[in-house]
């Protein structure tokens, strides 16, 4: 049985999966924000309530949103602030007593929709979030890649291509970063940047399918960026599928719409690379953490 752990921002979530990939149990409770040992806690909890019920012991693998480093063992690169600089692994095993592998959480949406998800099949596939934030992973014949610095895929904190009149800063202490555009609170803040009300994503797509002027002009701004920050990806990898997951990528018109675009800055006569939506949703991520001892 694996066990598979997503420690995000606002909840941790647990899925058991059986050795065809079915799913034996999901739950989720949520984070103790700026608690690291409550956060240990909180997971050693759902691994120990999910194996009580099951009745077996499963490996675990944990999706976060950040990277271990590879010099020190300690988290980096995380969101959820209060993660940085713990030796988040070193911890979760003495508290459970078993090897415990972690990943970025967007390596491991990659993951799982690569294993058997929308990207089932593809020999390169490029999984991105555009969610609370903005990650990306990259799995090349069934193979994670991780990297010599732990960080291959994070297109998020590259400058966004192309001029722009603002160029918001990021926690990260750079301006102009692609999620600073590209997540749902950069999809929001630039709503409101140009005369809009503050509204969540799904709040504009719905509206701007309404007929509201203002809402489509936002979402046609936001596919600009997004083709253009996809085909620098392109550019480098050349997938052979790019799949969305996070909040954002329920916007369904973003799947005609920016291939439609991305054309224009891709060095090539044609691009074949379909953009496509994932297939386990919400699940992905959790589903590819528990895929990390495939």
């Amino acid at each position: 049985m694996r066990l598979g752990i997503d420690l995000g921002g606002t909840k941790i979530e647990i899925v058991a999966l059986g050795e065809d990939g079915a799913e034996l149990l999901r739950r989720r409770v949520p984070t103790p924000r700026d608690d690291y040992p409550a956060t240990l806690a909180a997971i050693a909890g759902l691994v120990g309530r999910a194996e009580r019920e099951l009745g077996r012991r499963g490996s675990l693998g944990v999706g976060i949103p950040g990277a271990e480093s590879r010099a020190s063992g300690l988290i980096k690169n995380a969101n959820s602030t209060w993660l940085i600089g713990r030796p988040l692994r070193q911890d979760l095993q003495a508290l459970l007593q078993r090897e415990v592998r972690l990943a970025n959480d967007a390596n491991c949406f990659a993951l799982s929709e690569a294993a058997d998800g929308a990207a089932e099949g593809a020999e390169l596939a490029f999984g991105v979030i555009l969610g609370t934030g903005v990650g990306g992973g990259i799995v090349a014949h069934d193979k994670l890649l991780v990297g010599a610095n732990a960080i291959a895929g994070e297109w998020g904190h590259n400058r966004l291509p192309g001029d722009e009149a603002h160029w918001p800063p990021c926690y990260c202490g750079r301006c102009g970063c692609v999620e600073t555009f590209l997540s749902g609170p950069g999809m929001r803040h630039d709503h409101v940047r140009n005369g809009g009300e503050s509204m969540e994503p799904a709040q504009i797509a719905a509206r701007a399918a309404a007929g509201d002027a203002a809402c489509d002009a936002t979402l046609r701004r936001y596919e600009a960026r997004l083709a253009r920050a996809l085909a620098a990806v392109i550019n480098i990898l050349d997938p052979d599928a790019i799949v969305l997951g996070g909040g954002v990528s329920n916007i369904d018109r973003l799947y005609a719409n920016v291939p439609a675009l991305w054309a224009a800055h891709v060095f090539s006569d044609s691009v074949a690379t379909p953009l496509l939506k994932s297939r386990h949703g919400d699940a992905s991520g959790v589903r590819g953490a528990a895929w990390l001892w495939d």
